[in-house]
């Protein structure tokens, strides 16, 4: 039985959210959204997913532990696994918990994670690709975030990071024939300057970005010749209305002063919590069904697959066995050569 000295509790610093972020701009147009909510909502969750996989595999390093990031996504593809370890598979199943009351909680008590389920979406296990040895592991990150308006004031006032975002629309991001947009011309309605990041592919699929500064009412233009335009980045919250225009869809197309929204990951700590092969998860798992309210949602969007986190297995005996499994792997390697 898990208890709470098998737990693994990580730090959470700046550098984490920033890789996050670096991979939610560039992944998604790619990404399956099966949570629901709006392409900021989105683009903050897949930040949050990745800050907890960088933290894992720094602290992979700080244990010595071998593991390899061959199989890691690309941005352009559908998620696979995060990094191998002895070979396996290991896909990190992450919950980001933002409520502040629960947080408050969680810091008194760590041990009220050992009631939450250890969740894997049901049509996710059906689609992959894995062996019954590849492996889950499971962690809770506890993250402030800001969802509306007053909150991105309050951060912005209190001095804190902001990455103000705009998602583009589908035929923007993933157009279906693959063609340049044209020269690409902004236009912002604010009384004060604006600096846009721009954001997407060029013809080779490379990710991009450009950065434009646009004085008052004035039209700019970009140099940089997109395929694709999957968000855009501005430096403070605007007073008005921006503008973008392209050739290929022959329109202007206008985001409002609203319409920008903060996917900054304002990260606590992370708690690794255990693991699973993926057979055993099967074996043990129940059944969760939609709409089911539980310790990570008010609602869960899709039916899960559950296993209480209490009788999951210790992260410190699965780096044990991925040391013996390395031994293993470099034994049948050298004897080959």
């Amino acid at each position: 039985m898990l208890t709470t000295l098998d737990f693994v509790c990580l730090p959470y610093t700046p550098d984490l959210s920033e890789g996050g972020i670096a991979y939610a701009c560039r992944s998604l147009p790619y990404t399956y959204d099966r949570m629901g909510g709006s392409p900021v909502d989105r683009m903050r969750r897949i930040a949050g997913g990745v800050a907890v996989e960088i933290a894992f595999r720094r602290y992979l390093s700080t244990q010595n532990v071998p593991f390899d990031v061959e199989g890691a996504t690309p941005f352009t593809d559908r998620d696979r696994y995060d990094v191998a370890l002895g070979g396996r598979r290991c896909d990190i199943k992450s919950y980001m918990l933002t409520n502040r009351e629960q947080i408050r909680a969680l810091r008194r008590d760590p041990g009220l994670l050992l009631k939450a389920p250890a969740l894997v979406p049901l049509d996710q296990y059906k689609a992959e690709d894995h062996t019954g040895q590849d492996l889950y592991l499971f962690a809770f990150l506890l993250a402030l975030i800001t969802p509306g308006r007053e909150d991105v004031y309050k951060a912005q006032a209190a001095g804190q990071p902001l990455y103000l975002v705009h998602a583009m629309p589908q035929s923007w991001m993933r157009p279906r024939y693959w063609r340049s947009l044209g020269r690409l011309a902004l236009k912002s309605e604010s009384d004060q300057p604006l600096s846009v990041e721009l954001g997407g592919q060029n013809e080779q699929r490379d990710y991009v970005t450009e950065t434009l500064h646009l004085p008052p009412h004035t039209r700019v233009e970009a140099h940089t010749d997109f395929y694709t335009l999957a968000c855009l980045r501005i430096s403070a919250l605007p007073e008005g209305r921006l503008g973008i225009y392209s050739p290929a869809h022959a329109e202007t197309y206008l985001i409002g002063s609203y319409d920008w929204g903060n996917i900054w990951v304002y990260g606590m700590s992370i708690f690794l919590v255990g693991w699973l092969t993926r057979e055993e998860f099967r074996r043990r798992a129940s059944l969760i069904p939609s709409g089911a309210r539980v310790f990570q949602y008010s609602q869960t969007r899709t039916k899960n697959l559950a296993v209480p986190v209490a009788d999951l297995k210790p992260l410190g005996v699965l780096l044990e066995k991925v040391k013996g499994w390395e031994s293993v792997r470099s034994g049948a390697a050298g004897s080959s050569v």
